[in-house]
């Protein structure tokens, strides 16, 4: 059957996975704007089988079956859907839409330290986005020092980031992560296939130079999930600025933090969803 919009592929209702969200917008002709928009809802999943937990997945809640049965298969758990018996949400805690139980076939054989991730993992049923940011917020402390910028020097340095890109101007298909002063200079940039590992490269070479406290600003070419927030924090990065969204954990990380988190900036316009206070 070809697929349609009304095919049984995809007749499942559509689930609202967004938060209405307060954010100052910054244009470069005009005057500040505040205004609420819609980001994304982010939230862990962990995936247990045979009660045991296995990973934690950051996701958008909804079709968790899917993910956990899409999961079970490429991450080499299974090979065929009759290796699974049934997939269910936890019953037990108030967070029990964010724990997913795979219960495998009769005679199937799993092996839990071959294929454990241990990401966020926690074999207590009740993880949930709150306990995800207190858990980074053990690993780093909210940033006391801070410098300052003007609103314009990131509208000027996203612009100019393509020129740093030399891969991505041959390919089209790699990310990238920049750090700048407040004077707009750019210190590092670095490009790879994935956007976190783009992240940790620039990260990496801070602390090679021992310069982690350095007042920087971090700059990446696509969206901002939780875990981009929690690198920044662990460099001491108090300014975040991404040419694409942002999601809800990253809000809620960001505004615990004290990091400055803009979204959607371009030449002309800065989407700032965290303590636009900070800006000049």
């Amino acid at each position: 059957m070809p697929w349609s919009p009304s095919s049984p592929w995809n007749s499942m209702p559509p689930t609202d996975s967004t938060r209405k969200v307060s954010r100052h917008q910054w244009f470069s002709q005009g005057d500040p704007v505040i205004d609420e928009d819609y980001v994304t809802e982010e939230e862990p999943l962990e995936i247990r089988i045979a009660q045991i937990p296995l990973a934690v997945v950051m996701r958008t809640p909804g079709h968790d079956k899917e993910l956990a049965r899409g999961f079970a298969l490429t991450e080499g758990i299974v090979s065929k859907n009759s290796a699974i018996q049934r997939i269910s949400h936890c019953t037990i805690g108030e967070q029990g839409d964010n724990i997913i139980q795979i219960v495998l076939a009769p005679g199937v054989d799993f092996d839990s330290k071959k294929f454990s991730r241990q990401l966020y993992s926690t074999s207590s049923c009740g993880i949930c986005g709150k306990r995800s940011i207190e858990q980074a917020m053990r690993e780093a402390a909210p940033l006391a020092h801070r410098c300052s910028f003007h609103a314009a020097i990131f509208a000027t340095a996203v612009e100019n980031l393509r020129n740093h890109q030399p891969v991505f101007a041959r390919t089209g298909s790699l990310h990238a992560a920049a750090l700048i002063t407040p004077q707009g200079e750019f210190i590092c940039v670095r490009e790879d296939i994935g956007r976190h590992n783009a992240v940790d490269k620039v990260i990496g070479h801070l602390l090679h130079a021992g310069s982690l406290q350095r007042e920087l600003a971090l700059i990446v070419s696509g969206r901002v999930s939780y875990d981009i927030v929690q690198k920044a924090l662990a460099a001491s990065i108090s300014y975040l600025v991404a040419v694409g969204g942002v999601s809800t954990l990253a809000i809620d990380l960001a505004e615990r933090s004290q990091i400055t988190l803009i979204g959607f900036a371009s030449q002309h316009k800065l989407s700032i969803y965290t303590h636009p206070q900070q800006l000049r």
